[in-house]
């Protein structure tokens, strides 16, 4: 395991902070997430990691929330993005759990916000599709539960675009 911090050459600020992401999948069990390890101090089992990187190292650094802040030398945005990730995974944990009410033609849906939310099988493949407003989905799901994250998924890139 290794400890960059005790190693000669490797720069310890003037990091940049590219990006911050989360290594669990949309639904995925946490028996089932790699997790990574902190490549500046070992730490392991980190679900959200911290992309860094600083102009006299090649290769991007993924560490952990504490050895971002120390490397950009910003105590704030690191854990604030961290903390948004965190948010969205729990916002997408109660989304699935919602009760959809269920058509005559035995589809889900849900009515929000002005924007009608479907869930549907598709009649060939017996997969489910989904539809937020007006905008059918082109990718198939196995599981109803899938399809929810979908639905998820689009509502937050549509509030990213500012179109929701």
């Amino acid at each position: 395991m290794a400890n960059y911090w005790k190693q000669q050459g490797i720069p310890h600020k003037g990091w940049t902070l590219s990006d911050v992401i989360d290594v669990r999948g949309d639904g995925q069990a946490e028996w089932e997430t790699d997790y990574e390890t902190c490549m500046m101090c070992g730490n392991e089992k980190i679900r959200y990691v911290h992309i860094v990187e600083h102009a006299e190292i090649d290769n991007e650094f993924r560490v952990g929330c504490n050895c971002a802040e120390k490397m950009i030398n910003d105590y704030i945005n690191p854990e604030r993005r961290e903390r948004e990730l965190r948010n969205r995974a729990n916002r997408r944990i109660n989304w699935t759990k919602k009760d959809w009410k269920r058509s005559k033609n035995g589809n889900c849906f849900l009515n929000m916000e002005d924007h009608h939310l479907l869930i549907y099988r598709d009649e060939i493949t017996q997969m489910f599709k989904v539809k937020i407003g007006e905008t059918f989905g082109k990718k198939v799901f196995d599981t109803m539960e899938q399809a929810k994250v979908a639905v998820f998924n689009g509502i937050e890139y549509l509030k990213e675009k500012g179109e929701w």
